[in-house]
């Protein structure tokens, strides 16, 4: 019977169990954000969120534990001092798992694990949401600035038409004056021509 025996053991012996949570634990820690199958990320949130607590202690006891797990000493130094930070007010449930489809060729069900962004992080992005809707948004028109609208398009309106009327009557003025100018013409060669026959009478 296996009664009362917590955990995974993933088809490995303790060792090989013990070196793969570690090197999964520096990267999760490393990157925030891993690619795994579920039994491995079930086991690995386990020695993750072990990792923030100790961090969260933050004397030199709790570094040393960490140092003895986790391979990276910047890993390390980030525990303690981002993500001691960013889950003070957080009493554990430092990850979430988001399962997957299952994987092409052995068929094992695959899941993401990561760490949850800080209440920082969160606001900054509603933030960033509420710019994004409020940049969306017209802005809202006033009935004065209506009204106001609405008369400065009747004046534009009006000196247009104003425009066009005195361009036609210009122009009408331009074909009168033309016409006038060659009856005149006309009028004074009928004069000429009635002179040269009474001359040649």
């Amino acid at each position: 019977m296996r009664h009362q025996k917590a955990g995974n053991r993933l088809g490995r012996n303790s060792s090989h169990r013990k070196a793969l949570m570690r090197n999964m634990a520096t990267s999760l820690l490393d990157y925030e954000r891993i690619e795994t199958t579920e039994a491995k990320a079930k086991e690995l949130r386990r020695y993750a969120e072990k990792m923030i607590t100790l961090g969260k202690r933050g004397d030199l006891h709790a570094r040393r534990q960490a140092l003895s797990f986790i391979r990276k000493r910047e890993v390390v130094a980030k525990i303690f001092d981002e993500y001691a930070e960013r889950f003070k007010d957080r009493p554990g449930g430092y990850t979430r798992i988001m399962k997957m489809g299952r994987r092409t060729g052995d068929n094992a069900r695959m899941a993401i694990i990561e760490l949850i962004p800080g209440e920082k992080e969160k606001k900054k992005g509603k933030e960033k949401e509420k710019k994004k809707t409020t940049a969306a948004k017209p802005a809202k028109v006033v009935k004065g600035d209506k009204d106001k609208a609405k008369e400065k398009v009747k004046k534009e309106v009006k000196k247009k038409v104003k425009k066009e009327i005195n361009k036609k009557a210009k122009e009408t003025s331009k074909v009168k004056g033309k016409a006038e100018d060659k009856d005149k013409a006309a009028s004074k060669k009928t004069e000429r021509k009635a002179d040269k026959k009474e001359e040649k009478k």
